[in-house]
């Protein structure tokens, strides 16, 4: 689970385990030396203890605890917070240096998107980007997003803001961290289509949780992300575990029909290709071979080829045989009309009712 809690302030300084242990020793009347003698160190450990140049171990916080009487534990988590504060002073040292890369990324959209938390300190903002990607440093966003393996790089769509899209894919991946699924089941999955190609006539408020659901349940994690400015894409699947897979959407083009092919297609993607690809949807791939191949198994799997065919070889369509042929396969109508328009029979400004608008709750 990212941390998104902001950061209200960050000391740049750090209290020694020291200044406690001075105080104590004068709250005993207890001199250094007698302390030292007491303990068995020598007086040069308990100097350096006392400027915070030596550390407090595991055993000498319980000889502490016999010279003193002030639990080892107290001791042991005063150094583990001064350590830890130590790591943090010097890791901001260190992230300053890197605030330029702040100036790459697509802060405010994220930000508006909710993506991200508004931090005045350029540094804590930073740390706030670095929370989100679940890295330690940009050098890591490089290895991890730019590198040549991740074949969603091939895409056009990534080429022309490949941060924009990596923020778009970290908010699904994490989404989809937060949805408890079975293990992956290809042969239940498949099955599970024809149930879910029962819901394309529902509204998005009576199929997305049912849709959720019965994905989940067969190890697939479905979230709806909506796109920040340079990011146009309609969907994307890829797995994000050995018995766990994602289907990542938009609702770019606003009409189920277009929901529901991009889902389709996806899921596709999932059950013919490999967990080691990436695939984004963005309408400008077609030509790529796996493309098409998703595209034929989505197509067929909505409308029957051989049931379309014959439907199709009417020379004109109305609205009621869109409706009746759509009643007859078991399907949306809105489907029907969205392959009819994008085989070129229907023009795009007709039957447009007949499609369900869709739009991104508050």
């Amino acid at each position: 689970m990212v941390n998104r809690e902001l950061y209200p302030y960050e000391p740049d300084y750090a209290i020694s385990p020291g200044v406690t242990l001075s105080e104590v020793l004068e709250s005993l009347n207890m001199t250094q030396i007698e302390l030292s003698k007491r303990t068995g160190k020598s007086q040069k450990t308990i100097t350096q203890i006392i400027k915070g140049d030596a550390p407090i171990t595991s055993a000498t916080s319980i000889e502490f605890e016999r010279a003193t009487g002030v639990p080892a534990k107290f001791w042991n988590n005063l150094e583990s917070n001064f350590r830890e504060q130590i790591a943090y002073i010097d890791e901001r040292k260190t992230l300053a240096k890197k605030v330029k890369w702040l100036n790459d990324l697509p802060i405010k959209n994220m930000i508006k998107a909710g993506w991200l938390k508004k931090i005045d300190d350029p540094v804590l903002q930073l740390k706030e980007v670095l929370n989100f990607y679940g890295i330690t440093s940009p050098n890591q966003w490089m290895k991890i997003w730019q590198a040549p393996e991740c074949a969603f790089r091939k895409s056009q769509v990534f080429k022309s803001n490949p941060i924009a899209v990596s923020a778009w894919l970290r908010e699904g991946e994490i989404r989809s961290n937060q949805i408890d699924c079975n293990p992956y089941d290809k042969d239940k999955f498949k099955k599970t289509l024809s149930q879910l190609r029962n819901l394309t006539g529902k509204t998005p408020d009576a199929f997305e949780s049912e849709l959720k659901k019965l994905c989940a349940e067969c190890g697939v994690a479905l979230v709806f992300v909506k796109e920040i400015p340079e990011v146009r894409v309609n969907g994307v699947s890829r797995w994000i575990g050995k018995d766990k897979a994602l289907i990542q959407l938009t609702i770019r083009y606003k009409t189920d029909d277009q929901l529901w092919f991009t889902f389709f297609h996806e899921a596709s993607h999932i059950l013919l290709h490999g967990k080691k690809m990436i695939f984004i949807d963005n309408n400008n791939n077609a030509d790529d071979e796996l493309e098409q191949e998703a595209n034929l198994f989505c197509s067929n799997f909505l409308i029957p080829q051989n049931e379309y065919e014959i439907f199709s070889q009417n020379t004109s369509f109305s609205e009621s045989s869109i409706k009746e042929f759509a009643k007859q396969v078991g399907i949306a109508p809105s489907i029907v009309l969205g392959r009819l328009q994008h085989d070129g029979k229907v023009e795009y400004n007709r039957f447009y009712d007949l499609k369900i608008k869709l739009q991104w709750a508050n």
